[in-house]
């Protein structure tokens, strides 16, 4: 399937990653022929977990320091209680989420990465999912929690859990499709 190719796609994470939330779309992005990039604060290898155990290792591909939004056609943040809660407090990754939204590209959030989102500015007003502990955060940044597998509104894609991946991963792809599509690659 070369349906996604020539689109690029970030994947932010640090240690503390959930790593399915990481592998299983990146996997499935790279299936269709997108380059996809794990982007993180140093280079090297971050740890994902699964749950509250460690798992596998993951590549990084660039630091936040060399990664610039219009590099990018689209983002995926996975979640993971220590990745999101780092993340969403970082100048470098709200402003990276912010030129995203601004430019309309996807941006993909999964469980507790919602909060990257939050803290971006980006859900007052939007439809979005995450993880049922997120539900609160969610409403009080003026998004919309629904209780669903995935919830597409925009260029928003979100996600509550790893056992949602499937439904994630089939929306995302055709969020991306439809985005190489309009931009013409």
């Amino acid at each position: 399937m070369q349906e996604l190719a020539h689109l690029r796609i970030a994947i932010l994470a640090i240690d503390g990653v959930e790593e399915c939330e990481l592998t299983e779309p990146k996997k499935a992005m790279e299936g269709a022929s997108a380059q996809v990039d794990v982007i993180s604060r140093r280079h090297g290898e971050i740890q994902g977990y699964r749950h509250r155990e460690p798992a596998g290792k993951i590549r990084v591909d660039r630091t936040l320091d060399e990664a610039r939004a219009d590099d990018y056609d689209a983002v995926l943040l996975p979640g993971g209680i220590w990745n999101s809660a780092w993340a969403r407090g970082e100048p470098r990754v709200q402003q990276f989420l912010r030129e995203m939204n601004g430019a309309g590209k996807p941006i993909a959030a999964i469980a507790q990465a919602t909060w990257e989102l939050i803290s971006a500015g980006l859900l007052r007003g939007r439809k979005v999912t995450g993880c049922p502990t997120t539900k609160d955060d969610i409403c009080n940044a003026g998004g919309e929690w629904l209780d669903r597998e995935v919830v597409v509104d925009g260029n928003l894609i979100t996600s509550r859990s790893p056992l949602d991946i499937p439904a994630f991963n089939r929306e995302f792809r055709v969020i991306l499709a439809h985005h190489a599509e309009t931009v013409g690659r």
